[in-house]
């Protein structure tokens, strides 16, 4: 812990920089804070640039309870907290499922304590302390697992209630942030055991990667995060105006031309079926079953109707006709 302003280093700067243009004015932030170096430095950040733009600031804590330790280090990282003026100062601990892994099911159970927690305090946005590494990283595992497009775009700047103010900042910044500042992050265990995924990402896969094809890796895979998202959000964009115009609905469902289907590039196309599903139904299609739709119009040799889980899709006069199976 420090009792004085710290020495303005280039870390600090450059952490503080990235946090001032995530706040507005007036409102109430949550920072998750596990006391890691990353959420320590976004704590401290915000606790001094909050003020500054007329805003309050508060943290949030989340314990696991996975392993020895974790209710002292919550305690720490509530400790830090509340001496670097952050106020309130909530700490949760919740239940983690086993659905989809224990990472997935840990992420699961802590958004569902932040979402929680903002609504308790009337909190407008909570801050999350992922990097340009932890970016790379999911970049790399989303290609890994042959995700698509949603996948390698990574994760948003902003998503809803939630904020990313430190996705162009490497992680070693966010320690030395720390250590200009005085403060003593904890050091989880587990972002050493190698029987995470994520964490042979990170101690094997991208410093072989370094090594063999030379540095920037990182801000490589980051750059490609942020140009797919740019041109998703296109494609999305463009897809809901045609949607507009070509979707006809009825009592049995919605329907869309052929023809019109058929003069759009394959991205379009693919996004339209996927946007009339999931609009109408609820259902979103799997890129196999996509494709399996898409064939109707591409591929088409009088084959009858597609039946995917709660919708039914089938040709017929000129278009392609979308209703439940149910």
């Amino acid at each position: 812990m420090q009792n004085e302003r710290p020495r303005l280093t280039p870390a600090i700067a450059d952490v503080r920089r990235a946090v001032r243009v995530s706040i507005a004015e007036g409102e109430v932030v949550l920072v998750a804070l596990s006391g890691g170096p990353d959420s320590l430095a976004l704590a401290a950040a915000t606790a001094f640039e909050a003020p500054r733009a007329r805003a309050r600031a508060g943290a949030i804590i989340i314990d696991h309870g996975l392993q020895p330790g974790s209710v002292d280090a919550a305690a720490n990282a509530r400790d830090h907290a509340t001496a670097l003026g952050l106020a309130p100062v909530v700490a949760k601990t919740v239940t983690v499922g086993v659905d989809g892994g224990p990472e997935a099911a840990a992420r699961t159970a802590r958004y569902r304590a932040l979402a929680e927690a903002a609504r308790e305090l009337g909190a407008t946005a909570v801050l999350l302390g992922h990097t340009l590494d932890d970016q790379a990283e999911t970049v790399l595992l989303g290609l890994a697992r042959g995700s698509g497009a949603a996948s390698l775009q990574g994760m948003a700047a902003k998503t809803g209630l939630y904020r990313r103010p430190l996705l162009g900042i490497r992680r070693s910044q966010t320690v030395q942030f720390c250590k200009d500042s005085g403060l003593t992050p904890w050091l989880d265990p587990q972002n050493d055991d190698p029987a995470f995924s994520r964490v042979r990402v990170r101690k094997v896969v991208l410093p072989t990667l370094e090594a063999e094809l030379g540095p920037g890796i990182s801000e490589a895979l980051a750059r490609t995060a942020e140009q797919l998202r740019e041109d998703t959000e296109a494609l999305d964009h463009f897809a809901e105006e045609i949607a507009e115009d070509l979707a006809e609905h009825s009592e049995a469902g919605i329907s869309l031309p052929v023809r019109a289907l058929a003069a759009n590039p394959a991205a379009l196309r693919q996004r339209l079926i996927r946007l009339a599903v999931e609009s109408e139904f609820h259902v979103s299609l799997s890129r196999s079953q996509t494709l399996e739709v898409a064939r109707l119009v591409t591929d088409w040799h009088g084959q009858g109707p597609i039946d995917l889980p709660g919708v039914k899709v089938e040709r017929h006069a000129g278009l392609l006709l979308f209703s439940t199976n149910e």
